[in-house]
């Protein structure tokens, strides 16, 4: 890591300007499928708190469980995971339209919101930080953010004046 490297697709925007929504990162051709990937932003970074770790660490189980046992879209969800500096999500998914990534997220949160059972992968032998979980919290989290992404338009861009390019 001595020498200069370039700078990532996240890094050139302005996290100053960046507000809670659901915006395309980017856009990568792997052999004959388009993945796109897509920044779930739940807070505003570094102006509101982020998720504490038991809240975006259950989202993660639930959300994730949820996208790969959906019906007609898990075929196209390649990965959903937190960002490291927890203001929200990634998620991965393949030759989906803008309303299809638009209604599984909303469905996803709402999944979330109105979830009851038993946490998917709550067991020692199932995680690494298995006790760290709280699904009042996610709950409350994904509840608030619903608005959010439920009013997204479905271009998902990012801010205007957000790019550092």
């Amino acid at each position: 890591m001595d020498k200069m490297m370039d700078k990532i697709a996240s890094f050139t925007i302005d996290h100053l300007k960046l507000l809670p929504g659901i915006y395309v990162s980017r856009k990568d051709q792997a052999g004959d499928s388009l993945i796109t990937t897509f920044d779930i932003r739940m807070t505003r970074p570094n102006y509101e708190p982020v998720l504490n770790t038991a809240e975006i660490h259950t989202i993660e189980h639930l959300g994730a469980t949820y996208l790969r046992n959906h019906d007609s879209m898990k075929d196209h969800v390649i990965y959903f995971g937190p960002m490291g500096c927890r203001t929200g999500f990634y998620l991965l998914v393949r030759s989906m339209t803008p309303q299809e990534v638009h209604d599984l997220i909303v469905e996803t949160l709402e999944a979330i919101v109105a979830y009851n059972g038993p946490m998917p992968g709550a067991a020692r032998k199932e995680c690494g930080n298995f006790k760290c979980l709280s699904l009042a919290d996610a709950k409350a989290e994904c509840a608030a953010y619903l608005p959010v992404a439920a009013a997204q338009p479905l271009d998902f861009a990012y801010p205007k004046g957000a790019d550092l390019t």
